[in-house]
This record gives C-alpha cells, structure tokens and sequence, in this order.
C-alpha cells in the first residue's frame, strides 16, 4: 500500500472512527492482499508510512471474497469483477484475509 493510501486510511480512522471503516482490496495476488491487510490492521510491515507502528485493526477485506460479492448488486460485480475471478487465484486471496482478518483485525 503506497503511502498516500495509508495516509487516506489513517485519515479517515481518525475521522470517523475505526470502527467505523472498513478497507477494500483489490491486489492481484493473496500475498500483496496480505501485506495491504497487514498494513491497515496491524500496522505498515515496512516501516515506511504513516501507518509505521498504527494498530488500527481496521475491518478489511477483498473484492472476491464472498462477504463482499454478497453485498453488491450481482450484476455489477459480474461486469466489474467476475472476469477478474476468473484469472486470480481467489483461494489463496481468501486465505490470506482471513489470516489476517483472525490475526489483527479488532472490528
């Protein structure tokens, strides 16, 4: 996550509440998920951003998780997203989340 994003994220955490956002991804891959869940639960792995040391525990989640999919209009998500599951290994994204989600995730 580049560190504009995380200044958005730290941002409106400090808005609206923790508890009161909840982050999207959409990386390619489970691990770059990962490291983007990471970042906005626990803190940037890196050490290079404004979330250096910010445990916001954010509620995060992916585009292809089925949390998510259950929550938008079937078809948009087949016209923005479904092409996409096709090509992505949603497994390994799904795993990853939860990992974390169950791992540093307090909402």
């Amino acid at each position: 996550m580049d560190l504009e994003n995380q200044r958005r994220v730290k941002e409106a955490a400090d808005n609206y509440g923790p508890e009161n956002v909840v982050v999207l991804i959409g990386a390619a891959e489970g691990e770059a998920a990962g490291l983007a869940a990471e970042t906005v639960t626990n803190g940037d792995p890196t050490y290079a951003g404004p979330l250096t040391n910010v445990q916001l525990g954010l509620a995060v989640y992916h585009a292809v998780e089925p949390e998510f999919k259950a929550l938008v209009d079937e078809k948009v998500y087949e016209e923005q997203i479904g092409m996409m599951e096709m090509i992505l290994d949603v497994d390994d994204i799904i795993s990853e989340m939860k990992d974390i989600r169950d791992q540093y995730s307090k909402y």
